[in-house]
């Protein structure tokens, strides 16, 4: 993934609002005032997120008569998991060699 390209995800999902409205999105298909509805916001508002969420790649929109549907679009986030993938790998490593060392440090308690 382009830099430049997983800063626009990250920055999308760096907003709780924008990130309620992709859960929103996973469970399918959904209009501006569908999204709009849970929120405490005004429409203008959410069609505002939309627009962060859809230049980030994170959603699109479609146009059928006067209906406009927001669908999630999985590829951005997919990239941005490879990305997190290589420090989680480190993380459990780190928490694997934790472990271990408290271990030996229980065992030498309870011999000692």
């Amino acid at each position: 993934m382009k830099p430049d390209q997983l800063n626009r995800t990250f920055a999308a999902l760096a907003d709780p609002t924008r990130r309620a409205i992709l859960a929103k999105l996973a469970e399918g298909e959904a209009t501006v005032n569908e999204l709009a509805e849970p929120l405490p916001l005004t429409l203008q508002a959410v069609s505002k997120h939309l627009k962060v969420l859809e230049q980030a790649g994170l959603i699109s929109r479609g146009r059928t008569a006067q209906w406009r549907p927001c669908r999630l679009e999985p590829a951005p986030l997919r990239e941005a998991t490879h990305w997190l993938e290589r420090y989680r790998q480190f993380w459990e490593g780190s928490f694997d060699r934790l472990a271990a060392h408290l271990h030996e440090i229980q065992k030498g308690d309870t011999h000692g």
